[in-house]
């Protein structure tokens, strides 16, 4: 009998970034709902892989004089290094520089130009390259800033095929509205439906003002579009053209899971692409929320980038597994915070999961010699037990099924809880005392076992590392990798008689105000300096200035006011250096300016520019020029 299949896939990530928790939740919940079908019973294929084609690259990569390719292969690592740390088990790792995957684009391009979906026309308008996305005159902010990353675009004027994607507007506003499901969570749903109702524009699919990217089969001057490209790996890495095999298998997928920011490219470019080449859609888009930081925006500019490496090397895979996971409900933006971290660390998992197996395998040791004890003295508490693990199973497919992981693992925690109140309740240390209550004794920490053992399956999909080392603790002789969904829901199967494995603690707790300490003297290890494009920097004008006078700033310890020299022109700069400098040793020296500040104002006095000046303890050192350099020559 063939199995049921499952298809889930993660978006394939921009090769050139570096991974951060967003990276890391989008795939670590990907991989849960894949092990669990696992578990279930299902055929899966889990895909995930990296982006590495478009504009960006090819710049990035001529900075460092490699090729884009040479760039792609050595920074890939970062991602594949991630998911084997986060322990990612994931079935195909696809490169949009794989040679399979070009002839699939350039299929699906000459497919759709056959279909007359494609033409040839001029492009004039907005694009954003870090995003790689279109805009209109109207969609940009304050000026020509990217709506979605609030960067410069760029005015472009070239030569572009289009696609017809407006072609295909009441086709997809029918699919969805008759597809609840298509699109989850239903406000990104009624999102997208609003977008597609104020009307679609046929969307440029191809460049030729860079050569980095899968060149368009009929016309080599272009290269296909990036999102077209990404996009097309769902298909691809299944085989597609060719649909027998996996592509018959799998397709369409059960899941493409996805941050917000990408839900238009997977509920509007795709479906319609796909339309046009008369495949089906896929079954489901879920559009999970972004992370804060401490109730910041994450963002690199802002230092509060969170590492998902440090994250594991500091407190354990599984442990950030179970926080992304149970923190916030899946499709809602969620704050990560370093006490709610802990707190999920030394509450649900130290206390909680880790003192129930603890104390269980302590008693287990102490009364029974390390000896698994047999069942044989029912009371009405065990079959509680028993109900329960039955109806958490139900509970927890339910909520799986939904992508509600946060609810699962509550599930989850309420049988612990149960537990631990049932060891509680039946005192087995008072049990121990009376040698006629030794049956009775040996099934209740038999009960407990048992459902620990329930347990280790439970958080297997979410915890595979602590799922596998409970079973070796209780020495369980099934491996939990040829355990099967029917054992999800059995009771009293455990084998009694073994002796139960070493007894480890599986959660060490974590000293809160020792690692907040050390958070404070090393801010390096949880903040990442952010790394900027070349053409940022060279739009700042750096040049060399002469301070011609100096006072202070009325009431103020550190804000001195300096007239500066920078050649054509004289400035008035507010610089906060009054600690370490007085007024008259600054008179003179030729100093670096940074003259196309926006000015500002301080203390009420108006800044045109800023000295550079380096941070010396809690002083300032400024960067001084030799005499020798004129004012207003350029620094680079």
């Amino acid at each position: 009998m063939n199995k049921p299949t499952f298809y889930v896939t993660t978006p394939i990530y921009y090769v050139n970034d570096i991974p951060h928790i967003g990276h890391a939740y989008t795939t670590v919940a990907s991989d849960v709902i894949c092990r669990y079908k696992r578990l279930s019973g299902y055929d899966v294929f889990f895909l995930t892989g990296t982006d590495e084609h478009g504009q960006k690259i090819e710049q990035a990569a001529e900075k460092q004089n490699i090729t884009p390719k040479q760039l792609a292969d050595r920074v890939v690592e970062r991602f594949k290094s991630l998911w084997i740390k986060l322990n990612i088990s994931y079935d195909k790792f696809i490169r949009t520089t794989d040679e399979y995957h070009k002839k699939c684009v350039q299929h699906i391009f000459s497919k759709m130009l056959e279909n007359g979906d494609v033409y040839i026309d001029e492009y004039e308008g907005w694009y954003c390259t870090p995003c790689e996305t279109y805009w209109t005159e109207t969609q940009l902010l304050d000026g020509n800033c990217c709506p979605s990353c609030r960067r410069e675009t760029n005015r472009l004027k070239e030569p572009s095929y289009f696609f017809k994607m407006s072609k295909y507007q009441d086709k997809l506003l029918e699919h969805i509205e008759k597809n609840p499901d298509f699109i989850k969570p239903a406000s990104r749903r009624n999102e997208i439906i609003s977008f597609i109702k104020e009307g679609l524009r046929d969307l440029s699919v191809s460049r030729v003002s860079f050569k980095w990217g899968i060149p368009v089969p009929e016309n080599k001057k272009h290269v296909i579009y990036v999102w077209i490209d990404a996009l097309t790996n769902y298909i691809s890495a299944l085989g597609y053209p060719n649909e027998d095999d996996l592509f018959g298998k799998f397709w369409p997928a059960n899941y493409h899971i996805v941050g917000k920011d990408i839900l238009r490219f997977h509920t509007v470019y795709w479906p319609t692409m796909l339309m046009s080449i008369g495949l089906p859609l896929p079954k489901s888009v879920f559009a999970h929320g972004w992370w804060t930081v401490e109730g910041q925006k994450m963002s690199k500019s802002l230092g509060n980038a969170i590492d998902p490496n440090w994250l594991v090397d500091k407190f354990g895979v599984d442990q950030i597994r179970y926080f992304l996971l149970r923190e916030v409900p899946f499709g809602l933006d969620g704050d990560f915070s370093f006490k709610a971290l802990i707190h999920r660390i030394n509450g649900d998992l130290s206390n909680d999961l880790g003192n129930l197996l603890n104390r269980t395998l302590g008693m287990v040791g102490r009364y029974f010699d390390g000896v698994v004890p047999p069942y044989t003295v029912n009371d009405e508490s065990d079959d509680k037990i028993a109900d329960q693990i039955i109806s958490t199973f139900h509970e927890i497919d339910s909520h799986l099924n939904e992508l509600s992981f946060n609810k699962a693992l509550g599930s989850i925690w309420e049988l612990v809880g149960a537990l631990n109140r049932y060891i509680d309740f039946s005192a087995p240390w008072n049990l121990a005392k009376d040698p006629s209550k030794r049956d009775r004794l040996g099934s209740v920490l038999y009960t407990v076992l048992d459902g620990i053992r329930v347990l280790s399956l439970m958080i297997y999909p979410f915890m595979p590392e602590t799922a596998v080392e409970i079973r070796k603790q209780i020495n369980t002789k099934r491996d939990i990798y040829k355990s099967t969904f029917d054992d999800l829901c059995k009771v009293r199967v455990l084998e009694s008689g073994q002796k139960i494995g070493e007894v480890k603690q599986l959660f060490p707790r974590v000293d809160e105000a020792a690692f907040n300490l050390e958070i404070t003297k090393h801010e390096v290890n949880t903040k990442q300096e952010e790394q900027i494009e070349y053409e940022y920097f060279s739009k700042m004008s750096i040049r060399a200035g002469k301070i011609i006078s100096a006072e202070k700033v009325e009431k103020s310890e550190k804000l001195l006011k300096l007239k500066v020299d920078l050649g054509d022109w004289t400035r008035q700069i507010i610089a906060g250096v009054g600690k370490s400098y007085t007024p008259d040793e600054l008179v003179g020296k030729t100093v670096a300016v940074v003259a196309n500040l926006k000015p500002a104002k301080l203390m009420g006095q108006v800044s045109e520019g800023m000295i550079l000046a380096a941070t010396v303890g809690e002083g300032h050192k400024i960067v001084e020029l030799p005499d020798t350099v004129a004012p207003g020559s350029v620094i680079k």
